[in-house]
């Protein structure tokens, strides 16, 4: 791989990684911290879901987020090995 396709793919992986810490951080503080009152009114069997988020749903979302970023990066991979 040529220098420029380098720097195409590291950028390409940065974005990605990137846009992936965001939504995770994003998930985390928005449904954790600052919207767990609101997201308390809804009901997830006998759980209020602003405390399920807290507990639970932002470690399902970091999962989540870990197997798009391998299916993306597998994507980015089959691109790049292509070039020459």
């Amino acid at each position: 791989m040529n220098n420029d396709n380098r720097r195409t793919y590291w950028g390409e992986n940065t974005r990605l990684i990137r846009t992936l810490l965001i939504i995770w951080a994003a998930v985390s503080l928005g449904c954790s911290i600052l919207l767990v009152q609101p997201l308390n009114t809804i009901i997830l069997g006998k759980i209020p879901f602003g405390f399920w988020m807290a507990q639970q749903g932002s470690i399902f979302i970091f999962v989540i987020l870990i197997f798009v970023y391998a299916v993306q990066m597998d994507k980015l991979d089959r691109k790049f090995k292509g070039r020459k």
